[in-house]
């Protein structure tokens, strides 16, 4: 099957399973407080639905755009805008008739439910497959170091032990934890044997990111490739996997490493790339992109070790586990708030790049886990239209006592949709125009 169906349909399934839960982490606390939900729908209903069936006073549903879902909750101010209903005397079963705390607890319950949901997948994925981790004996040629961090004391060669004086279980990880951690020091154990801790500047992350160095270490590898993504530039050249690279751009490849300097140099011009498959040495003709990338990934020639969980160790790992995917993902918006950042926001597309190329149960339950973790927090965002935005005006009313104008809710929650979409229409069209140009 075609990597892309299969990317789409795994994204399909999780957005799918996501959203009803949300929806339901809304509905669940309504019916306990005795508030009318008028319909619960997987995607939107608009102009018609795909199938739908009332059942005990409310309209299941499935609806054609997906692009989320809902539950419109009798007496509520959300995006269905129904002023005929607002217009009416409050009635007992409607939202706004309930004690602010009770429509508080509402308003939480999705976002709750995303976050728990994480957590547990996070828990659930340890205890069935552990946890997968390259430790500095498991890199003998260690790291290629980029040329920033060489002035830092930095060697090719060099490889972790501790990072911030603890040991450093995943070698791999150091990149993304310069990037989201507060990074101190880090010792490492040179090709000589001898071992250093070196000192890394305040703000290293934010460094690495307007100078471009997105990988400061790369593992030393062979120039193997071991996937080429579809529809880039490698791929429509010709390149496939198993190639294995012998120059580009007239420059001889030892080492995986060797080729980003060179293509780099070389952003959005076309370099030849010979290369050795099936005993046979052929070139082809490759434009790198605009972060001077040629789609490519390499064949892993270090080891990769796994670490099995027992219930209460799977535990206590995941719960770990999804504060720091958590913290990692608010880290990461101090990048996005940027303009070179906000070229990097992604909509579907995107996040269907997190799912893997082929079927993969492990693969697809650690990023479900990750976009529920999303979602938690890009719903409690303070905007109106999402259940954070909801969240301020109620906890308002809490404070002061005083239930927010409803011509001011209508027009906030106006203000918040259009926003939101012009936000979709932003990520995706950043999505349409890397498959376009990249």
């Amino acid at each position: 099957m075609d990597p892309f169906l299969i990317k789409a349909i795994q994204l399909l399934l999780s957005l799918s399973l996501l959203i009803v839960l949300h929806e339901f982490g809304h509905f669940i606390p309504a019916k306990l407080f005795k508030t009318r939900v008028e319909k619960f729908y997987l995607f939107f209903d608009v102009k018609f639905a795909l199938f739908k069936k009332k059942i005990g006073g409310t309209e299941y549903g499935l609806g054609w755009l997906p692009l989320g879902g809902y539950v419109k909750i009798s007496g509520m101010i959300d995006e269905s805008m129904d002023k005929e209903q607002m217009a009416l005397p409050p009635k007992p079963w409607e939202f706004r008739s309930k004690p602010a705390w009770q429509r508080l607890i509402i308003m939480l319950g999705g976002v709750t439910v995303n976050l728990v949901l994480g957590f547990l997948i996070y828990m659930m994925v340890l205890f069935v497959w552990g946890s997968s981790y390259v430790g500095p004996e498991d890199m003998p040629r260690g790291f290629a170091v980029a040329e920033k961090f060489k002035t830092f004391g930095f060697e090719d060669g060099d490889r972790i032990l501790t990072v911030n004086g603890e040991e450093f279980e995943n070698s791999v990880d150091i990149n993304r934890f310069l990037f989201m951690r507060d990074i101190k020091e880090i010792t490492v154990i040179h090709q000589n044997g001898e071992e250093e801790t070196i000192s890394v500047p305040e703000g290293i992350g934010s460094q690495m990111f307007q100078e471009g160095v997105m990988q400061p270490f790369v593992p030393i590898q062979n120039a193997v490739l071991d996937s080429v993504i579809a529809d880039l530039s490698a791929y429509k050249a010709g390149l496939r996997k198993g190639d294995s690279l012998i120059s580009v751009n007239k420059q001889e490849i030892g080492y995986w490493h060797e080729i980003e300097p060179i293509t780099s140099e070389n952003k959005e011009k076309e370099v030849e790339v010979v290369f050795k498959r099936d005993g046979d040495i052929m070139s082809v003709m490759v434009a790198p992109d605009a972060d001077g990338l040629l789609g490519v990934y390499s064949k892993r020639d270090f080891n990769v070790q796994t670490k099995d969980y027992g219930l209460g160790e799977s535990i206590e790992a995941g719960f770990n586990y999804g504060y720091w995917t958590l913290h990692d993902y608010v880290a990461q918006f101090k990048y996005v708030f940027t303009a070179k950042g906000a070229t990097q926001v992604g909509g579907f597309g995107a996040i269907g790049g997190l799912f893997p190329d082929a079927w993969d149960w492990k693969g697809f339950w650690l990023a479900t886990a990750l976009i529920s973790i999303i979602l938690a927090f890009m719903n409690i965002l303070p905007i109106p239209a999402l259940d954070g935005g909801h969240v301020v005006f109620l906890l308002y009313e809490i404070i002061s006592g005083k239930t927010p104008n409803e011509k001011f809710m209508e027009y906030a929650q106006m203000f918040g949709f259009f926003l939101l979409i012009a936000l979709v229409l932003f990520a995706n069209g950043n999505d349409l125009y890397r498959w376009l140009f990249d």
